[in-house]
């Protein structure tokens, strides 16, 4: 099936000025275009913005991804690098999530902290809790602030 870039920018979920900005910056090289010149897509090309989505958001700039598809053109031979960037990217996506799950841990021990002291209309009582009060999901949490304390 072919789309156009409107088509696809919709499934997407992306503006089309993107996809046009994609294709000036020679990420499109598959790309096909009518005899009256509009870019067509395939099902195959969906594909590919998928990958371009993918490295984007996992920290690549447009001149690296643009290196990744020149890597792709050069064929078999760049299939130890294209694994590399991908390993790369995988080990550094992973980093974010294990600093995005410590950040939410903290999050949910705040709201815990928040609400326990809305209940009681003052932050003293949970201020002056034990580690063995804290319920066990937010101790780690909390032991790991007051650490802080002490490395001075």
């Amino acid at each position: 099936m072919l789309y156009t870039v409107g088509e696809m920018a919709k499934v997407l979920g992306i503006p089309a000025s993107t996809l046009r900005y994609y294709d000036k910056e020679k990420l499109l090289p598959c790309v096909e275009r009518s005899k009256g010149g509009i870019r067509m897509f395939t099902d195959k090309d969906f594909e590919w913005l998928k990958v371009i989505e993918c490295l984007k958001k996992s920290g690549l700039s447009i001149k690296e991804i643009r290196a990744f598809t020149e890597m792709i053109g050069r064929g078999d031979a760049s299939l130890p690098e294209r694994l590399a960037l991908f390993r790369s990217r995988r080990d550094s996506v992973r980093k974010q999530l294990e600093e995005m799950q410590e950040m939410l841990a903290l999050l949910e021990f705040k709201c815990w902290y928040y609400e326990e002291a809305l209940k009681d209309g003052t932050e003293s009582r949970v201020q002056n809790l034990s580690a063995e009060e804290i319920p066990k999901p937010h101790r780690t949490v909390k032991q790991n602030m007051n650490l802080l304390h002490f490395e001075k």
